[in-house]
């Protein structure tokens, strides 16, 4: 597996976007009347995708990094305001790179999926929301796993078991984890899917059955009258750690989900489909060019 420095690895992922774009998205959209942006879609989400793998905790760092040592390289950089609404537009272009990736990557002979959870925080349990953008969007709930009450989303995603997203959502806080999962679930049809406690219940479990054909598959609680057999049951326990394994990777490698410090509802949805985005990415340079893309350490 082959290391990579921050020049290639800007050349690398501007030409996989680029040649997508053109061929994808140049010759379908619509034409807009003023001037052609200068600083064109392909280097805006270059750089949004590249934010991920370096350790800054928001936009106004990272691009002032960009500023300083790599203006040359995007001499048209936009501020930040510019560049974030730009970034938000781009949102549907970018889940569409991202499935298109996903394609790439040749899951779609897949039969077996990983679902879980993962809490998104946003404000402060006790912190006043009266005046914040993510009033009557997010809620205060609680994450079992973690012992914890948080103010903000789940984050609901389906993977494969070698960890390429497949879909995702974000849900308020309170939501049950079985309703929050019913939207991922209509992704995939026929399938086996593995997940923790939360997907409980036969009824939902049936319902699921009969609306994708997708069988759930989750360890029992011990009060329950019927029993998995203790193979069945290691091998759940097995799959739960490639679940564990996938989260583990997607909070700890690039940006924490959990602290994006975005203020805007829309600014979360946007930066969460960049960590789904960079983390395909991830994926497909590994497995593709034998490129191993981590977390840089900037000086």
């Amino acid at each position: 597996m082959n290391s990579i420095d921050i020049p290639t690895l800007f050349t690398t992922i501007f030409v996989l976007v680029d040649d997508w774009y053109q061929q994808t998205i140049e010759h379908s959209k619509p034409i807009l009347a003023g001037a052609k942006p200068l600083f064109s879609d392909s280097e805006i989400l270059t750089l949004l995708l590249v934010m991920d793998y370096l350790p800054f905790p928001g936009e106004t760092q990272f691009l002032g990094f960009i500023r300083a040592n790599y203006l040359e390289w995007f001499p048209k950089l936009l501020d930040q305001s510019q560049f974030n609404r730009r970034v938000r537009r781009l949102e549907g272009v970018l889940e569409q790179l991202r499935r298109f990736w996903v394609t790439q990557l040749g899951v779609h002979g897949e039969d077996s999926f990983v679902l879980d959870t993962k809490p998104i925080p946003v404000l402060g349990l006790k912190r006043d929301k009266r005046h914040s953008n993510f009033t009557g969007s997010a809620t205060a709930g609680w994450c079992a796993a973690r012992q914890m009450n948080y103010f903000g989303y789940k984050l609901v995603l389906l993977a494969t078991w070698l960890g390429v997203p497949i879909a995702y959502d974000l849900v308020p806080a309170h939501t049950d984890e079985r309703q929050a999962a019913e939207g991922v679930l209509e992704a995939v049809r026929g399938c086996h899917i593995y997940g923790d406690k939360g997907f409980i219940g036969t009824e939902w479990q049936q319902h699921i059955a009969q609306r994708t054909g997708n069988c759930i598959w989750t360890l029992k609680r011990v009060n329950q009258h019927q029993q998995h057999t203790p193979q069945l049951n290691r091998f759940i326990s097995r799959i739960r750690q490639r679940i564990e394994g996938v989260f583990h990777e997607i909070q700890n490698t690039g940006r924490n989900p959990e602290r994006l410090l975005n203020k805007t509802v829309a600014g979360l949805c946007v930066h969460i489909a960049a960590k789904m985005a960079s983390h395909t990415l991830r994926l497909l340079l590994r497995r593709h060019y034998h490129i191993e893309v981590l977390t840089f350490s900037v000086c």
